[in-house]
């Protein structure tokens, strides 16, 4: 067996919850094969240690040849997954309407075509229960091949019947697949380029649009609309319209209000509660994040809920995302760096889990958390680790304003020697990704000039007259975006008042709530 698969049997093992690793003991030893004794002795010793090391166990248990290693592992793997497969048969739905299928398929092997039509009539009603298209499809062959060996009344009426039902659920499928399709590409663009940026990313955007077929919104199903909300909320918030994109997340929720799936698809339902929570947090919507923010700690209590490693790890997530932009959208910073420090090994740990593109975000977040508290050696810790990350390719709009805050930092810390090479490395990075437009020119040249000796008072002029060139840019189409990545205004009042970052975005933040009004203008 080759390592990556020594190191995928070793990781099945070690992420088995205590109950499964003793049905899995209790399955195999109930097979009563003399193997079956190898392979739970195999698995023990492999669960009993923290890194692979396979000389070890060779050593300990001289019954293991070398050479019968590689088959024992990979018999091993797939007794596992065989157990796992029967441990988890009684609550994931999709393998009970598999072993609904497969038992007909024996009875029609074995001619019992009545008792196989019974079961399939079974099978088809968890099926339809569940929106379950694909499972329907094997159950529509199925049928059909049991009503070629059978002769009765009306069974003409039951194949146009089953002709019919066969067009609708291929219909949904395509339509499905054609909103799936245009999801990837548009989540391919989003995770190389981050929001659109310029007139290019726009109609990127809109030529991949093109593909999506015509539709009726109200004769969807439960799947197709799942899939279609999904896509509209990504491509609304490509383009940043946060409102729309929020109304898409929030029909998106409602379908799981509608019906109760939650359990079923918890996945799914929690990918749209964050998406809502996230386009919540960018209108300002505080009191609405709030309650969603409850609702999402609270899905383990809910009936029927089991979370497997997989949800945990993506319910945790989005958790630690949505308590950082609270602490964003209310100006909290410094209750915001008390609380991460007391929880920074425990979340250290989890950020080292995360896919690439996730831990990116943690980090920005992290630092701009720092930022806003005026703890910058702090914040520069965290964006040189997104700064020197060799995945340049992910989210090129987060490192452009990593670089740009970390210039920021290091004039707020003074240090005026190192300025000039940030800003050149800055620029070159910038033109290298075609990210150089008005807003970042303007920043750039404005930390330029503080490279002079000035005045207190002719500080505060180049403050102000930064701040009125980036004003004009706020509801500029392609140059809106980049203040969803950083309040650079807030910056800029605290300079030209003198006053702390923080207690400017707290009182904005209070009259907006106050007021219940909504902002495009929060920031990461």
């Amino acid at each position: 067996m080759s390592k990556h698969k020594n190191n995928g049997l070793f990781q099945l093992i070690k992420g088995l919850s205590a109950s499964e690793k003793r049905y899995f003991r209790l399955f195999a030893s109930g097979e009563g094969e003399p193997m079956n004794k190898k392979f739970i002795r195999l698995f023990d010793l492999m669960d009993q240690q923290e890194k692979y090391d396979e000389e070890a166990i060779l050593k300990t248990a001289p019954a293991f040849k070398r050479s019968q290693m590689s088959n024992l592992k990979a018999h091993l793997y797939k007794r596992i997954l065989q157990s796992l497969r029967m441990f988890d048969g009684g609550n994931v739905r999709d393998i009970q309407i598999r072993e609904l299928i497969d038992h007909s398929q024996i009875l029609y092997k074995r001619s019992h075509y009545d008792q196989c039509a019974r079961m399939l009539q079974k099978a088809k009603r968890m099926a339809n229960k569940h929106h379950n298209l694909e499972l329907l499809l094997e159950i529509y062959k199925w049928e059909k091949q049991v009503l070629s060996q059978t002769v009765g009344k009306g069974n003409q009426e039951r194949v146009n019947d089953i002709i019919t039902q066969v067009r609708d659920v291929n219909n949904r499928i395509n339509n499905i697949n054609s909103f799936s399709n245009i999801l990837v590409k548009l989540n391919a663009l989003y995770l190389r380029k981050g929001f659109a940026r310029n007139r290019e990313d726009f109609q990127k955007v809109q030529h991949i649009l093109l593909e999506l077929p015509e539709y009726s919104e109200e004769n969807l199903s439960f799947y197709e609309k799942l899939h279609l909300y999904n896509l509209l909320v990504d491509y609304y918030f490509f383009i940043q319209d946060f409102k729309k994109g929020c109304t898409y997340a929030q029909k998106w929720v409602d379908l799981f209000d509608e019906q109760p799936l939650i359990p079923q698809h918890l996945d799914t339902y929690l990918k749209g509660l964050n998406h809502l929570m996230t386009a919540q947090y960018k209108l300002m919507q505080y009191h609405d994040f709030l309650v969603n923010h409850r609702r999402m700690k609270n899905i383990p209590k809910l009936a029927g809920v089991e979370l497997d490693a997989n949800i945990q790890l993506k319910l945790q997530k989005y958790i630690y995302s949505h308590l950082f932009n609270k602490f964003f959208m209310v100006g909290d910073f410094e209750i915001g760096v008390n609380l991460f420090r007391r929880i920074q090994p425990e979340l250290e740990q989890f950020i080292h889990q995360l896919d690439k593109h996730s831990r990116l975000i943690m980090y920005y977040k992290i630092a701009c958390l720092y930022f806003g508290d005026q703890r910058f050696n702090q914040a520069i810790k965290w964006l040189y680790r997104i700064i020197n990350t060799e995945e340049e390719d992910i989210r090129e709009d987060v490192h452009s304003f990593a670089r740009i805050i970390n210039l920021i930092c290091h004039f707020e810390l003074g240090h005026m020697e190192v300025i000039p090479y940030y800003l050149r490395s800055t620029y070159r990075y910038l033109s290298k990704k075609d990210d150089l437009q008005l807003f970042q020119r303007h920043i750039l040249e404005f930390i330029k000039q503080l490279e002079k000796n000035m005045t207190s008072r002719a500080l505060i002029d180049q403050f102000q007259e930064l701040r009125d060139q980036l004003l004009t840019l706020v509801d500029s189409r392609y140059e809106k975006r980049a203040f969803i990545y950083f309040d650079i205004i807030s910056w800029l009042e605290s300079k030209i008042q003198e006053r702390k970052v923080g207690d400017i975005i707290k009182e904005k933040a209070q009259q907006l709530i106050n007021n219940g009004q909504m902002s495009q203008k929060v920031y990461y």
